[in-house]
C-alpha cells in the first residue's frame, strides 16, 4: 500500500467519523527501514516520522534534516533515562513518557536547555507486565505531576494488547484524556488506525504498510 493510499484512508475516516479534515496526523514509522525507503517517502512530501530507538534516529535524521525542510521526528519507543538528553536533541515529540523518574529528568533538562519536545504520556491500558506505561489507575496523578513539573503534556499514547479488542483500549485512553483536558491521542497502527480515528485518535502510527516489509523481517 502506498503513502497516498494510507493518507486517503485517513482522510476518508475523518469524514466518516465526523472529524475535522486534517485533524489526524500520520506518523510514518521508519524504524529499521533502509535510508533509501525513507528518502523515497520524504521525496513524496511526507514530513512526520516515528522512530523506536535513539541510536538509530541519531544515525539517520540529522542528515535528512539537512536535506529536507520541516521534518518532525517522533520517538514512539521506550526511552532509557540516560539517553534523555540525546532524545531532547533528536526528537520533536516524545510519545513514551512512562515513569516518574523520566518526567523528573525531562523537567531538569527543560530547565537547563530552555526547551522541551512535546510529550505524550504512555498508558499501559492492558496492564501488561512486559510493556511500559503508566497503569490507568495511576494516569490522572501522573499527568498532574507532569504538569506540576511544567512539562508540555500534549496527550496520551497506548499500544493495545495484540490479543484483545483494540476498541476497548482506544475508548479507555480517550476517557482518561478527556477527564484530564488533553486533546492528543496517539493510538492506532497499520491494522486498526481507522478504528482508532473513530475513537478520537489525533496521531496514528503506520510503518510497513507505507515502507514495505522491514529489513529485519527479510530473509
Amino acid at each position: 500500500m502506498s503513502l497516498s493510499e494510507i493518507t486517503a484512508q485517513i482522510r476518508a475516516a475523518e469524514k466518516r467519523y465526523d472529524r475535522a479534515p486534517g485533524s489526524v496526523e500520520l506518523i510514518a514509522v521508519s524504524k529499521v527501514q533502509p535510508n533509501e525507503r525513507v528518502q523515497d517517502v520524504l521525496e513524496q512530501g511526507h514530513t512526520v516520522f516515528g522512530e523506536n530507538r535513539v541510536q538509530e534516529a541519531a544515525g539517520k535524521w540529522p542528515e535528512f534534516k539537512d536535506q529536507f525542510k520541516d521534518i518532525s521526528v517522533h520517538l514512539i519507543g521506550p526511552l532509557q533515562t540516560n539517553k534523555a538528553r540525546q532524545a531532547f536533541d533528536l526528537f520533536d515529540v516524545i510519545h513514551s513518557l512512562d515513569r516518574p523518574k523520566l518526567a523528573q529528568t525531562f523537567a531538569r533538562l527543560a530547565q537547563e536547555t530552555g526547551a522541551c519536545p512535546d510529550l505524550f504520556v504512555q498508558v499501559n491500558t492492558g496492564e501488561e507486565e512486559q510493556k511500559a506505561g503508566i497503569h490507568p489507575k495511576d494516569a490522572d496523578a501522573f499527568v498532574a505531576e507532569c504538569r506540576r513539573l511544567d512539562l508540555p503534556i500534549k496527550g496520551l499514547m497506548c499500544i493495545p494488547p495484540v490479543d484483545e479488542e483494540a476498541s476497548l483500549h482506544f475508548a479507555l485512553l480517550a476517557k482518561i484524556a478527556n477527564r484530564n483536558g488533553l486533546s492528543g491521542l496517539s493510538m492506532g497502527m497499520s491494522g486498526d488506525f481507522e478504528k482508532a480515528i473513530s475513537f478520537g485518535a489525533t496521531h496514528v502510527r503506520v510503518g510497513s504498510a507505507i515502507f514495505g516489509q522491514r529489513a529485519y523481517e527479510l530473509g
